[in-house]
């Protein structure tokens, strides 16, 4: 249909340019804000969709800054159903400047990456971050964004831990980067747990939480509860939740980003509704006396209700592409900006399908009174019409 009326919608659209103009670039806003808090949103939540369902998180029960020890870790293998553990610890790691943090976690590496199989590393790297206790493993995008290669040697700075010469310098060399296919965020630093156990002054035998490996997801509830009870009453009581829980939590402190993103959009977009409305029917207005000579020429009351339909589908989608187009264009070009805070910042392809979606249902939205007026017209009135 918009290609049959093609010339006329772009003569309708060149009548008043600069209207057109602004038309255009406010939708085109609308849409540019959309793709933009869409892509914040598939940011957030990377890494709850890629959390396993079979590990949980074991902390103290107050807050994951209070540490537990590390006797937990035997008690906790030897409850039925888990099949790994492995202890981790906030290390608060930052380099050259404080401003870059880095998430970096002291672990055992073996059972790390028994834990987590996902994670992509060339064997011949991974043997030698095992057999290297001041080694390091590292992500793609934290290697890409240092620059850091295989053999180089990090002085890593720590704004939490000093070792026992009070430096807070800890020499470490990259012996392996992963990287994870489906996606997820790849900017961590793993540490080898007895190399930090023996360098650091402060807090012998405590460490942050567990990381736990179930045989069965489905039992992930039952398997959290006998842990808790095993601790509790103790001077470290414990709190135990999924993977994926937790980090679902960590986002929730954000703020529900689904009922934000759907606020946004609704607000935004009923904005461009009355403004694509209002832009139609002064159009519409405008040529009164030509609807009544497309009528008198031959065009149906039905022809004449989609012409307008289409010249205000014609809008959305213009604008609407520009906006999505502008804010993929942002994505990429400041995607090593955002990849430090945001990694996985990216419009979606879900988001780009529901954009075309929504572009066709504004414009239908915006266009139908206009076009219900422009089909009623009788051609009479119409040409009595100045």
């Amino acid at each position: 249909m918009i290609t049959r009326y093609l010339p006329l919608l772009a003569a309708s659209l060149r009548r008043k340019r600069l209207r057109t103009f602004f038309t255009l670039a406010s939708i085109a806003v609308a849409f540019l804000l959309y793709g933009l808090a869409d892509s914040m949103r598939h940011a957030l939540q990377s890494g709850v969709d890629v959390a396993g369902a079979d590990r949980l998180i074991t902390m103290h029960k107050v807050s994951f800054t209070q540490l537990v020890p590390q006797s937990y870790e035997n008690r906790i293998r030897a409850i039925d159903g888990v099949i790994e553990v492995t202890p981790q610890t906030w290390f608060g790691a930052w380099y050259r400047d404080e401003r870059n943090q880095i998430p970096a976690f002291p672990a055992k590496p073996e059972a790390f990456l028994r834990m987590y199989a996902e994670y992509q590393i060339p064997e011949e790297q991974k043997q030698a971050w095992i057999a290297d206790r001041s080694g390091i493993l590292i992500g793609r995008a934290l290697a890409d964004l240092y620059g850091w290669k295989v053999g180089d040697k990090v002085p890593l700075r720590s704004a939490i831990w000093r070792q026992q010469d009070g430096s807070d310098a800890w020499d470490v060399t990259v012996r392996a980067i992963f990287d994870l296919p489906s996606g997820g965020d790849t900017r961590n630093i793993i540490l080898h747990q007895d190399y930090f156990e023996e360098a650091k002054s402060v807090g012998k035998g405590l460490i942050g939480w567990y990381l736990v490996q179930i045989d069965d997801p489905n039992r992930a509830a039952t398997v959290s509860r006998q842990i808790d009870v095993l601790f509790a009453n103790s001077p470290a009581e414990t709190k135990t939740s999924s993977e994926r829980a937790m980090a679902q939590s960590f986002v929730n402190q954000v703020g529900n980003i689904g009922k934000i993103l759907g606020a946004i959009v609704t607000a935004v977009f009923f904005t461009m509704l009355l403004v694509t409305a209002n832009t139609m029917a002064q159009s519409v207005r405008e040529r009164t006396n030509e609807i009544g000579v497309l009528k008198t020429l031959g065009f149906t009351n039905a022809g004449v209700l989609g012409m307008v339909l289409a010249e205000s589908v014609l809008v959305t989608v213009i604008g609407g592409a520009i906006g999505l187009a502008a804010a993929w264009w942002l994505g990429v070009q400041f995607e090593p900006v955002f990849r430090q805070y945001l990694p996985g910042f990216q419009v979606p392809r879900d988001a780009i399908a529901m954009g075309v979606v929504y572009m066709f249902a504004l414009g239908l939205v915006a266009g139908a009174v206009p076009a219900a007026q422009a089909m009623r017209l009788r051609i009479v009135e119409a040409l009595r019409r100045d």
